[in-house]
């Protein structure tokens, strides 16, 4: 997170939408978080009670500076899910149940009285890594997040790229492996399928029903819900071959689908988020900066293609809302 600075100049307003929680935080004209609130998502109250709570949250973050919305330029807004952000339409949410066409946009803008733009969860936290984390200088970069499922963005000559049908940078769903494991898609092989937190914990479940030994039955007792990327790097940490082997294997997949990015993109940036990515680091990623490497198409400066973790954390969508309410806002 940045540091917070004396008031000046215009704020605009970010909102990162989450299957369990809503962050909204107030960003100044240097980009910079200066006040924040969050509130728990309730889901099962459906779209029009979780907007409210967007607004809800929305307002209380202002308010603790103290301002008036007089103040406040506009709202960025991060879904997930495919979204038009011509429309301001929420097309659907996996993690939302009800979420089938809202128009998020301007039901927002009429229950706080600014502007509200919105684009999908992982685009923005792309862009919130171009324009104030491990991409700021770059003018190419591209960014995947590893988490429940593999989601990605591109920032192509400076501007984040969305694609004609508003579907671009569905990295997950590239395939990698054609007969592989079914897919939340429906298709088999995707990145996702293979590579992915909830790829990885399937995985290592299996391994133990097939009485594969590990600490991951002590670390979490048994229970699915615990096992969480802290206890996967402690696991890892520890050397449990079961754990190590099948991270091992994604990594090695995430490595593959770097280098067909790199191949098709040549970006000067690969900016890589997610749990694993905050609890391991570079840990984590040297393995797939190795695999990558391997598959570049060999050609002069292909040694350059830099390959990161991000730096903004859990702040990178509310800054890219926040970054896209201003440049919207204009």
């Amino acid at each position: 997170m940045t540091k917070k600075k004396p008031l000046t100049g215009s704020h605009v307003v970010g909102i990162d939408l989450g299957g369990t929680k809503i962050l909204a935080a107030v960003v100044d004209a240097d980009g910079h978080i200066v006040s924040e609130a969050k509130v728990k998502t309730r889901p099962e109250k459906g779209p029009d009670a979780v907007m409210e709570r967007m607004a809800e949250a929305a307002r209380e973050a202002v308010q603790r500076l103290k301002l008036s919305w007089n103040a406040i330029r506009g709202v960025g807004v991060g879904a997930p899910g495919p979204v038009d952000p011509d429309a301001g339409v929420v097309y659907h949410t996996p993690n939302l149940p009800g979420w089938e066409e809202v128009p998020l946009a301007s039901r927002l803008s009429e229950s706080l009285g600014v502007p509200v733009f919105l684009e999908n969860d992982v685009n923005l936290g792309t862009l919130g890594e171009y324009m104030l984390g491990a991409g700021q200088g770059t003018k190419d970069m591209v960014g995947i997040f590893v988490g429940t499922g593999i989601g990605g963005g591109l920032i192509l000559a400076g501007k984040l790229h969305s694609g004609y049908r508003h579907a671009a940078a569905e990295i997950g769903h590239m395939i990698l492996l054609a007969d592989g494991p079914v897919c939340g898609c429906g298709k088999r092989g995707c990145a996702e399928a293979l590579a992915s937190r909830t790829a990885i914990e399937r995985d290592i479940w299996l391994g133990i029903g097939a009485e594969r030994k590990s600490l991951i039955p002590q670390l979490t007792g048994g229970d699915p819900e615990r096992l969480t990327s802290g206890v996967l790097a402690q696991a890892m940490r520890e050397g449990d071959p079961l754990v190590s082997e099948i991270v091992a294997r994604a990594q090695w997949h995430l490595g593959l689908l770097t280098a067909s990015i790199v191949n098709l993109v040549d970006p000067e940036m690969i900016v890589f988020g997610g749990g694993l990515i905050e609890a391991l680091g570079d840990e984590f990623l040297q393995p797939i900066r190795v695999t990558a490497r391997q598959y570049f198409i060999q050609q002069a400066g292909a040694d350059q293609v830099r390959i990161v973790a991000t730096k903004l954390g859990d702040h990178a969508v509310v800054l890219g809302a926040a970054a896209l309410a201003r440049q919207e806002a204009k």
